[in-house]
């Protein structure tokens, strides 16, 4: 069976990722394999406590404390580091379950500009090197 996890970052990923499993997972009896993750809590914070919180595991819902101020050394040399290797730890746990891991959707903006989701997409690239990585940016209005 060819499984993919869906990689949610940023404000705009979330946001993306949180509208499309609403509509994927209208019965609410499957838990998506994705992974929802902001430096800043409040996206992630609506998650935990909206409507389809019962859609995913709390471990599965990973935010920081505070944003990079749309700083991009902030958010991949500083911020960034800090939440990544629980992020990276999060995905293994994920990928240790599937039986046949073909790669990542992952979702983000262009527009974001805090370095995350490149830092993530680097350590992707070094752990799961020979997986695809099949990238939907949105560009801001």
């Amino acid at each position: 069976m060819r499984e993919y996890i869906s990689v949610h970052i940023g404000q705009a990923g979330v946001q993306m990722g949180n509208s499309c499993w609403e509509f994927e997972t209208g019965g609410g009896k499957h838990v998506p394999r994705a992974i929802f993750i902001d430096l800043e809590p409040t996206v992630v914070d609506e998650i935990r406590n909206g409507h389809y919180r019962q859609l995913y595991h709390p471990e599965q819902l990973i935010s920081g404390k505070e944003d990079a101020a749309n700083n991009y050394a902030r958010g991949h040399y500083t911020i960034g580091t800090a939440i990544v290797e629980s992020v990276l730890d999060r995905m293994r746990k994920m990928a240790d379950r599937c039986t046949g891991l073909q790669g990542f959707l992952i979702f983000h903006s262009f527009g974001g500009g805090t370095g995350s989701a490149s830092l993530l997409m680097e350590r992707l690239s070094v752990d799961y090197g020979k997986k695809s990585k099949l990238w939907s940016p949105t560009t801001p209005s």
